[in-house]
């Protein structure tokens, strides 16, 4: 079902959406507020940083030990951050209505975060034993960066659906208008 611009949905679809968008608990932030989306960018950015760190061990003539160390650290700190985004990002679905797209679309998004997380899991296992004496990443775990990074971004890109075009959590539209007048 499309609703143009200035259309109110039908009465069962309004209360759905403002149900959405109001916390679960007022842990989850705010109204129009959520912490979510700000605590993703930690592990994200770190793991992105930690790709950077294995190509560039890879790039640099003769590796570099740090960067391979650094790495692994940066694999690390995104795991821990994922899993405090993750309690938040739960909290977020659980506003969301069962038995409607942005629900599905939501469960879609934590599956592909429960994945990454589980991929950079065993890449920074993978890593314990020999981390800060390698000059240069190996091969397989670069790989498993790659695959993590393109199934994050697919995961990102469900979360703006959920965000930008579903408006979970994002104020209501009424409210959104007080920022143009």
């Amino acid at each position: 079902m499309a609703i143009s611009a200035g259309e109110r949905p039908e009465p069962d679809v309004a209360s759905r959406v403002d149900r959405a968008k109001e916390p679960v608990t007022v842990i989850a932030g705010p109204y129009g507020h959520p912490f979510h989306p700000i605590l993703v960018t930690l592990p994200i950015g770190a793991w992105i940083a930690s790709l950077v760190f294995d190509i560039a061990s890879h790039a640099k003539s003769g590796g570099s030990p740090p960067l391979v160390d650094g790495a692994y650290w940066l694999i690390g700190i995104g795991i821990a951050g994922a899993l405090v985004a993750a309690v938040f990002g739960l909290l977020d679905l659980l506003a969301i209505p069962s038995g409607t797209r942005a629900r599905t679309m939501g469960l879609v998004h934590l599956v592909l975060n429960l994945s990454v997380v589980a991929l950079f899991v065993a890449n920074f296992v993978w890593r314990i034993d020999d981390h800060d004496q390698l000059r240069q990443t190996r091969g397989g775990q670069l790989a498993l960066s790659v695959v993590a990074i393109v199934l994050l971004a697919a995961s990102g890109w469900i979360g703006g659906m959920l965000t930008y075009r579903f408006g979970v959590r994002v104020a209501r539209e009424e409210v959104q208008a007080e920022g143009y007048r």
